[in-house]
């Protein structure tokens, strides 16, 4: 019998990559090079100051988004986005820091280390005990992290270093908090705080830290406020795009941000000695395995 097209009713088979996938490798990709954006930047403002600008321009870009439903803010939401803005502060002020004196792709790399620590964290915080391959993933990580960190120097960690990797544990908090308020409060009107929080905080760090209001520069200026919107953007993709994409696959896919900062980097000049090439593919392997489940996928096939 000849085979008959409008007869059959077999589904046509789903693109391995749709739109959705396609949206969040193209943040990722922005991701990574934010990076070399800030390490620039770096050459012409200090860190708090940076941070301050940069997250100011995010919150007034999140405020315009969600104006209508600023009225109804509630003590429990300004508890959280505060809580919240305060891990994104010390995380994203300790990554700036941190730049001044290594590679981006480096901190990009051991950024990525806060994926794997946010199953111990939970741990430690929430009584939650990590799986298996959450363990693993932290070993690859941690055996990536001191390749990646200083393999010239006898894999010790620099200063530069260890203010990145300060910075993932207060990140992996972030997450974390994010996740206690997670249903309990209004993600737009927390979001409005946390970034607002964050860019108060770095403004008045600056008087302690004795860091100066840097002369204008069209440089510091484009870098800062444009990574406040692409905080934006990046925020309402992520947001879109994980509504039919799974936890797990966007993981696989966010793990390719260290790889877009290394390839960028790469462009831009940098280069890493092999043994720092191996510990990147070991992080991004410790991010992607600590993510992978096959137990219930197993006990659902048997049950079915």
């Amino acid at each position: 019998m000849l085979h008959n097209p409008f007869l059959d009713k077999t589904p046509a088979p789903r693109l391995m990559i749709g739109r959705a996938e396609l949206a969040l490798i193209g943040i990722t990709l922005l991701w990574g090079a934010t990076f070399l954006i800030v390490k620039n930047a770096m050459t012409v403002t200090g860190p708090l100051f940076f941070v301050g600008l940069r997250f100011a321009t995010a919150t007034i870009a999140a405020a315009i988004v969600a104006a209508p439903l600023l009225r109804g803010v509630t003590r429990k939401e300004w508890i959280a986005g505060s809580a919240i803005g305060l891990g994104i502060f010390i995380g994203y002020t300790l990554q700036t820091w941190g730049l001044q004196t290594i590679p981006s792709s480096t901190s990009a790399f051991i950024t990525a280390v806060y994926v794997p620590l946010v199953p111990l964290l939970q741990w430690a915080i929430l009584r939650r005990p990590p799986h298996l391959m959450s363990w693993i993933g932290v070993a690859l990580a941690f055996g990536g992290l001191l390749l990646v960190a200083g393999p010239q120097q006898g894999l010790a960690l620099g200063k530069g270093e260890l203010l990145t990797l300060v910075s993932t544990l207060a990140i992996a908090v972030e997450i974390i908090l994010i996740s206690m308020w997670a249903g309990q409060v209004n993600v737009l009107r927390v979001t409005v705080i946390q970034l607002g929080f964050t860019s108060l905080a770095a403004f008045l760090c600056m008087v302690p830290a004795g860091e100066a209001i840097p002369h204008f520069s069209w440089l510091l200026l484009l870098s800062a406020c444009g990574l406040g919107l692409m905080s934006a953007v990046i925020q309402v993709v992520m947001n879109w795009a994980q509504r039919t994409v799974s936890p797990t696959r966007a993981t696989v896919i966010y793990a390719g941000e260290p790889v877009w900062a290394g390839i960028i980097g790469r462009m831009a000049g940098e280069r890493l000695p092999a043994a720092a090439l191996l510990g990147g593919f070991l992080i991004v392997a410790g991010v992607i395995v600590s993510e992978l489940r096959f137990g219930r996928k197993e006990k659902a096939r048997i049950d079915s």
